[in-house]
């Protein structure tokens, strides 16, 4: 099977202590940061591809947009999910939102871009080189 439009994905943490706001220094509050979001969104999405890939292939976000819009407390289940809504050569576009029980806690679209994982850890290692 391959990349196509309507593959769906998922992935699930729970809210504690090191994925809200004032662990990640995105606020001050003990609630699920939106880092921690951005990120379960990003992993819904790769989950949602990797399957389909070649051998030694990956992907890597390159864009997302979302809104963030409520607060979810300590000890909550938090999913995220993915579709996949186009495919465009080596670019993927998702839908994303992240939801707690029944209630959408935040929603957008995100970009992912199909990599080498060789060539890509080839030109990352090249910019070691750079440091001062």
């Amino acid at each position: 099977m391959s990349l196509k439009p309507g593959l769906k994905g998922t992935a699930e943490t729970r809210v504690v202590h090191e994925n809200t706001a004032a662990a990640v220094g995105s606020g001050a509050l003990e609630v699920f940061a939106t880092p921690s979001m951005i990120a379960l969104m990003e992993k819904a999405a790769l989950e949602t591809v990797m399957p389909y890939l070649a051998e030694g292939e990956s992907t890597v976000g390159t864009e997302i947009h979302v809104s963030h819009d409520s607060a979810i407390p300590l000890g909550f289940m938090v999913t995220a999910e993915a579709e996949l809504v186009e495919v465009d050569r080596r670019r993927l576009s998702f839908k994303v939102l992240a939801r707690s029980g029944n209630e959408i806690i935040g929603q957008g679209t995100h970009t992912r871009f199909i990599v080498s994982q060789e060539r890509f850890m080839q030109k990352v290692e090249a910019k070691k080189q750079n440091l001062p």
